[in-house]
């Protein structure tokens, strides 16, 4: 069994999030909608330091805006088992690929996913969101049960960033996990820098 963190995870780091607009279904787990597709780079002090792919589908639960992540992966044993044991997150292990320039208040970073020595995607940014103000941000995540969790699970996530758009290229895999993706339009992209998050 491996060990990892109670929650809450008082988590640190960066984020490069797109938003994208899915014409029609996928499949069962994919249906049509607004997706978010998430590159995570969690550093010191959170609790456990590992990167992050992750993608997530918008919805509603009532009057509250609530996201399910559908497909997930992270570089690190002790974020899986936890994600899956704590709040039924579906994570797999992959491997990253990262590199981060700075010149004066712009970064670029280019990030790189593969999975069982299959490529999932290539991702590339630019942004100076190291000149925004820190902000307050609160979100909703609703899980469908797996076998380490079968309950829905229910998590809310706070805290606070520095946020601007940025500019994003992503590059799916075609026959890849997230393949679908694809056929999507890109509505948006952000980055969070230097965020603190509690996930719990």
């Amino acid at each position: 069994m491996t060990a990892y963190p109670p929650a809450p995870w008082l988590m640190h780091g960066s984020m490069w999030l797109s938003v994208f607009r899915l014409p029609v279904a996928a499949d069962e787990r994919h249906p049509a909608g607004i997706y978010g597709a998430a590159l995570v780079d969690y550093v010191s002090p959170s609790p456990l330091e590992y990167g992050e792919l992750l993608v997530a589908r918008a919805g509603r639960r009532g009057r509250k805006r609530v996201v399910t992540i559908t497909d997930i992966w992270v570089d690190s044993p002790a974020s899986l088992a936890g994600g899956r044991e704590l709040w039924a997150i579906p994570k797999e292990l992959c491997d990253f690929e990262q590199e981060r320039r700075s010149r004066g208040p712009l970064t670029q970073a280019s990030w790189s996913a593969v999975a069982h020595g299959e490529p999932i995607v290539t991702a590339e940014f630019s942004d100076v969101s190291k000149l925004a103000l820190r902000t307050p941000f609160k979100g909703y995540v609703e899980q469908p049960g797996i076998p380490e969790h079968p309950e829905l699970a229910h998590v809310v996530m706070g805290g606070s960033a520095k946020a601007l758009p940025c500019r994003a290229q992503w590059t799916f895999t075609p026959d890849g996990p997230l393949g679908f993706l694809g056929s999507a339009r890109q509505l948006g992209s952000f980055r969070m820098t230097n965020f603190r998050l509690r996930f719990e």
